[in-house]
C-alpha cells in the first residue's frame, strides 16, 4: 500500500485523483484548507493554511511514496518542496499547457518554449515557475502534467457542459455560436487524467506530458453536443468583432462563449499529446463525454448560475441585436 499525499484534493479535480487512489488501494492523505467541498470517503484530511508557517508540521518528516502539487503560487510551491520534498520517493506537481509562450503552432510537443514573466495574477507565468523550481529541487523525482482543458461531471469551470447544456435548454429556439471555421477543441475527462496520473506515480514515471485530449474541430463538438441534447433549433453564428464589440468573451468567465478561442491560438487545442498517450494515457470518446456531461448538467440544472458562458437572457438579448444589424 503505498503513502500517498495530496496538497489539495477537496476541489474538483484533486477529490478525482484522490478517488482514483482510494481505488487502487493506496492510502490517501489530503492536506488542504477545505474550503472547496469535503475529500472522499477513506481519505484522511489535515486541515491547513499553506500560507501559514507551521502548514505542513502534520506531514513533513514522513515517508510519503507520491505526493501530488495542485498548487501554483510559488509562496505554496517553495514552502510544500522545502518541508515535504527531501522525504518524497516520487512528486507530481499539475501544471497546465498554459506554461508555453505561443499557440500559435498546432501539433506543438512538450519542448516548446515556456513563458518567462511571473506578475500579478500571471496564472501561466507562476504555472511555468513551479515547473522549474520543483525541476531544481526535485530533479529525476519528478514528474510534471500539463493538462488542457479538462470536462466531465462535476467540473467546476463550466466551460465544456455549457454547450450542451444550452442545446438541451434552447430546444427548438436558437443558439448564438461564434466563428467556427479554423477553431478547435482538445477535451480530456478529469478522470480519465486522474486515472492515468494514478498508475504513473505508481510507476515512478517521470518527465512531461501533455495530458490533453484528442483534437476536433469546434464544429464537431458543437454538433456532438446538439445531438445528444436533441436540439433542433438553428444555430446562429456571429463575426468575431461583431462578438467583441458587445462584450462577449473569448474561452471561459462570464458572458462568454466558452471554448472560443482568437483563429491565430488555434495551437492552444491542436497540442502534441502522442507521449501521455505512449504512456498509457487513455481519452475517452468524445460522445461518450458529451453524453456523461449533458447528464450532470442535467442533474444540476440547464439554467442554474455558470461561472462561464452567457445566461439565456443575455443570449436572447446579444441575438436580438444581432438581427437588428442585418440589412
Amino acid at each position: 500500500m503505498r503513502r500517498v499525499l495530496i496538497l489539495g484534493g477537496t476541489a474538483w479535480l484533486g477529490r478525482e485523483i484522490a478517488g482514483a487512489l482510494l481505488d487502487r488501494g493506496d492510502a490517501v492523505t489530503c492536506l488542504a484548507r477545505g474550503e472547496s467541498g469535503q475529500v472522499p470517503e477513506g481519505a484522511t484530511f489535515i486541515r491547513s493554511d499553506r500560507l501559514l508557517p507551521d502548514a505542513y508540521a502534520a506531514v513533513e518528516g514522513q515517508p510519503w511514496d507520491e505526493v501530488i502539487e495542485l498548487g501554483y503560487e510559488a509562496t505554496l510551491v517553495s514552502g510544500a518542496l522545502e518541508a515535504v520534498g527531501p522525504t518524497a520517493a516520487h512528486w507530481t506537481l499539475i501544471s497546465s499547457v498554459s506554461v508555453y509562450a505561443g499557440d500559435s503552432t498546432p501539433d506543438a510537443d512538450e519542448s516548446a518554449a515556456l513563458v518567462e514573466s511571473v506578475g500579478a495574477e500571471d496564472y501561466a507565468g507562476a504555472k511555468a515557475a513551479a515547473e522549474r523550481m520543483s525541476s531544481d529541487i526535485l530533479g529525476d523525482r519528478l514528474l510534471i502534467v500539463r493538462p488542457g482543458l479538462l470536462a466531465g461531471p462535476g467540473d467546476i469551470s463550466d466551460r465544456f457542459g455549457y454547450w450542451p447544456a444550452r442545446f438541451a435548454l434552447a430546444g427548438s429556439g436558437p443558439v448564438l455560436v461564434p466563428e467556427l471555421d479554423g477553431r478547435y477543441v482538445q477535451v480530456l475527462e478529469a478522470a480519465d487524467l486522474a486515472s492515468w496520473l494514478v498508475a504513473a506515480g505508481a510507476d515512478g514515471r517521470t518527465g512531461v506530458f501533455n495530458a490533453t485530449g484528442d483534437s476536433y474541430p469546434l464544429r464537431e463538438v458543437l454538433t456532438r453536443a446538439a445531438d445528444a441534447a436533441g436540439f433542433d433549433g438553428k444555430l446562429v453564428s456571429a463575426p468575431e468583432n461583431s462578438l467583441l464589440g458587445k462584450d462577449v468573451r473569448y474561452w471561459a468567465g462570464p458572458r462568454s462563449l466558452p471554448l472560443w478561442l482568437p483563429a491565430v491560438d488555434a495551437g492552444f487545442a491542436q497540442r502534441n499529446n502522442a507521449a501521455f498517450h505512449a504512456a498509457g494515457g487513455e481519452v475517452s470518446a468524445l460522445g461518450d463525454t458529451v453524453d456523461r456531461v449533458l447528464m450532470d448538467e442535467r442533474e444540476r440544472g440547464l439554467d442554474r448560475p455558470r461561472r462561464s458562458g452567457l445566461s439565456r437572457e443575455e443570449e436572447l438579448e446579444l441575438l436580438g441585436l444581432l438581427a437588428a444589424e442585418q440589412p
